[in-house]
């Protein structure tokens, strides 16, 4: 495997930033979709609280509380989230 050169990386980095800036390249963008509410998911996947939350990394309380509408999932959660709805095979897979 060839060595990575880290500083030479991040100057191309800082070129295509300046570039883009100045309008003479365009990125890649895609905006990702919301998730179902986790309860929808859950139910699809045929999950009880408990099973679902233990595949989630979260507690069963906090999953009660998205549920109920008392929080949101955020960060990490919500990419979960998206997996377990996108691609709930692989979801399944973690267990």
């Amino acid at each position: 495997m060839a060595e990575r050169n880290i500083g030479l990386e991040i100057l191309e980095g800082v070129r295509e930033i300046k570039e883009y800036k100045k309008g003479n390249l365009s990125l890649k963008t895609s905006r990702l979709s919301e998730p179902s509410p986790p309860r929808t998911i859950r139910e699809k996947l045929k999950l009880s609280q408990i099973a679902f939350a233990n595949l989630m990394g979260v507690s069963v309380r906090t999953l009660q509380d998205w549920e109920q509408g008392r929080r949101k999932p955020k960060g990490p959660a919500k990419s979960l989230l998206r997996i377990a709805e996108q691609n709930p095979n692989a979801f399944l897979t973690l267990s």
